[in-house]
């Protein structure tokens, strides 16, 4: 007789603290697979829940009865049939607790299925319907039942008006945060009707909505706002920025970037009124800020970010900062005029507690600079130095030597970075975003030094780094196990082998890889069985692959929602394979295919018009094809994109 196993003398409770010192998402899917006492725990302790297929969502919602936030952003084929099934099938205990729902992209659901949702989650608080094309007054007045509703996020609902905006503000009244970025049809009127019956308002996005200073003068009534964001709000003068100066008491978080209408004296004006500000994003809104703006900094003691992208400065403009802003944590000064080694010496010599520096662009800048910042910043985690083509290995030297914390740099286009910059840069072992991008002057040797020491690298681009070849992507695969995003497009020496190496990363859900001219279907497999995470594909001008590639892509890759096939040579077959077996697919770019016909896109369209919701397609199609085809794609939610 079997003796019994050691599980059977640790109970639920037990079993579910084990499960709370599991950290990562990883170790818990394979902690449950383990047996069906620890799955049956995982579920009952489970409280979110992201879905990607359909068919395991009635199952899952059965199992999961204590869950407080549900993401059905990547799940395809959400609508109000699915909607009502969910709700009318066994136990709905699931929706008692439910705090947190994300609808995002959710382009099938109608108001009738939305009224459903929020009429059996009572609890339910915050709501994402971002960029769902078909949501308009209909369905913000289904939304406006969940009368408990903090949070709500409806960026690119292009077809709400006043009249939907008013009844979510009537309905929906205990609001907190709620953005409006991208809701063109939205005016002055809805804004102002906001602001009366919301008055718990913390946080307001409005970014690039036709509205003008007039809704400035509404918000500023709002007595509880902290942040307001309303970038691209053309409209808007110096009188409304004069409005939030004299409003707001509580703001504390303000972004006017691409604001073309307000100017130096407006945002004056602004912060003079709230000089407890922590977070200033003024980018590309002025061509010059003024002196005196930067004198009114003085009185801002706790202003943790400041971004000025795109102005013209001056190294009196860092004195200025330097001197009064002790607590910034970051800069933006992105493609600014007038950005000197003077002028961030002085910056970095009073600002010593700078973890984020945007530096793009800034073409006169030198490894004096860098080594300053290094210097004196020894707690940088971010550091962008695009197009800074002065820098050289010095400054790489002065990073990995004094910025041991450093997780993200951006070196795009420097070509001053070489494989000895690389070695310097490899002591910074915290790095998880690496951007090489059009470093000519970078081989397999500087990315064995990177492979060999930085192993919690979560994303590498090598854009058109033509000297990167297979011995580089055998150290990357052997060192940064971790890597889940990588750009190998136009690295003209990666092969078929190199493709060998990377299917060794079972993380990687993101590959770049077009204009491989090398590369051919056996690579494509290797990388497509290897690589089961891969959920974004780009294989644009990969013109050597054949069907059997593309077939092996549909069998392994189940997990991919978008891929670029653009001037490929894939056939009607492959074509159709691709389309019909990756269920999960819903962003697809299929430009200039010339091995496909006509009917070879209609068949493939229609086997995956069900899940589709971004298609890109050579213009001249548009004609060629069937108007009942072209009608059940708009139907079904999705875009198409004639190139």
């Amino acid at each position: 007789m079997a003796s019994p196993s050691i599980l059977c003398v640790l109970s639920d409770d037990i079993l579910a603290r084990i499960r709370s010192k599991l950290s990562s998402e990883l170790d818990r899917k394979t902690w449950r697979l383990v047996c069906r006492d620890f799955l049956r725990v995982d579920s009952a302790c489970r409280t979110s829940l992201r879905v990607l297929r359909t068919e395991f969502l009635p199952g899952l919602l059965q199992k999961c009865r204590n869950m407080e936030s549900l993401d059905l952003s990547v799940c395809p084929r959400i609508n109000d049939a699915m909607v009502a099934i969910l709700l009318g099938r066994g136990s709905t205990s699931w929706t008692r607790g439910l705090r947190r729902l994300v609808l995002s992209r959710a382009t099938g659901l109608k108001s009738a299925g939305l009224e459903l949702l929020t009429r059996s989650c009572p609890s339910l608080e915050a709501v994402d319907m971002s960029y769902c094309c078909g949501f308009g007054d209909r369905e913000a007045s289904a939304l406006s039942c969940a009368v408990g509703l903090r949070e709500l996020k409806l960026d690119k609902c292009l077809g709400v008006t006043d009249v939907g905006l008013a009844t979510i503000a009537v309905g929906c009244n205990k609001l907190q945060r709620l953005s409006l970025k991208w809701c063109m049809e939205l005016t002055d009127l809805g804004i102002d009707l906001l602001v009366k019956k919301c008055s718990d308002l913390k946080f307001l996005d409005i970014s690039y909505l036709q509205v003008t200073s007039e809704s400035l003068r509404s918000i500023a009534s709002l007595k509880k706002l902290e942040g307001l964001a309303m970038s691209g709000c053309s409209l808007v003068g110096d009188l409304g920025l004069h409005f939030l100066g004299n409003g707001c008491p509580s703001l504390l978080v303000i972004d006017v970037s691409r604001c073309d209408g307000v100017s130096s004296s407006g945002l004056i004006s602004l912060i003079r009124g709230h000089s407890d500000l922590q977070q200033l994003n003024a980018g590309y809104s002025f061509p010059e800020l003024s002196k005196m703006f930067f004198r009114q900094l003085k009185d801002m003691k706790d202003l943790s970010s400041i971004k000025v992208d795109g102005a013209r400065v001056s190294d009196f403009s860092f004195q200025t900062i330097s001197a009064n802003c002790k607590c910034l944590v970051e800069i933006g000064l992105s493609k600014c005029m007038g950005v000197t080694d003077l002028g961030i010496m002085q910056l970095v010599s009073g600002c010593l507690n700078l973890k984020i520096v945007n530096l793009t662009c800034c073409c006169s800048i030198t490894d004096a600079a860098i080594s300053a910042v290094a210097d004196s910043c020894r707690n940088l985690l971010c550091l962008k130095l695009e197009s800074c083509n002065l820098i050289t290995e010095k400054s790489l030297d002065q990073l990995g030597s004094c910025c041991l914390l450093l997780e993200e740099l951006d070196l795009t286009d420097c070509s001053g970075v070489n494989d000895r910059g690389l070695e310097y840069l490899s002591r910074c072992s915290e790095l998880t975003c690496l951007k090489l991008g059009l470093c000519a002057n970078i081989s397999d040797k500087g990315l064995f030094y990177i492979a060999s020491n930085c192993k919690k690298l979560r994303e590498l681009d090598l854009y058109r780094c033509n000297s990167i070849g297979n011995d580089g992507l055998a150290a990357l695969s052997s060192g940064c196990k971790k890597l889940e995003k990588l750009n190998l497009s136009y690295c003209s020496e990666v092969t078929d082998t190199g493709m060998e190496y990377i299917s060794q990363l079972k993380d990687l859900s993101d590959l770049e890889l077009r204009g491989l001219v090398k590369l051919t279907s056996t690579g494509l497999t290797a990388v497509a069985a290897g690589c089961m995470r891969l959920a974004e594909l780009d294989l644009k001008h990969c013109q050597k692959i054949k069907d059997s590639g593309f077939w092996a892509l549909a069998y392994y890759s189940r997990n991919l929602r978008q891929i670029n096939l653009s001037h490929c040579t894939v056939s009607n077959m492959g074509l159709c394979m691709v389309m019909g077996n990756l269920t999960r697919l819903q962003d697809a770019k299929l430009v200039c295919l010339s091995n496909v016909t006509v009917d070879g896109f209609e068949l493939a369209l229609r086997a995956s018009c069900i899940r589709l919701k971004k298609v890109k397609l050579l213009a001249s199609l548009s004609s060629l094809f069937s108007s009942d085809l072209l009608q059940t794609l708009r139907e079904r939610g999705c875009k198409i994109r004639w190139d």
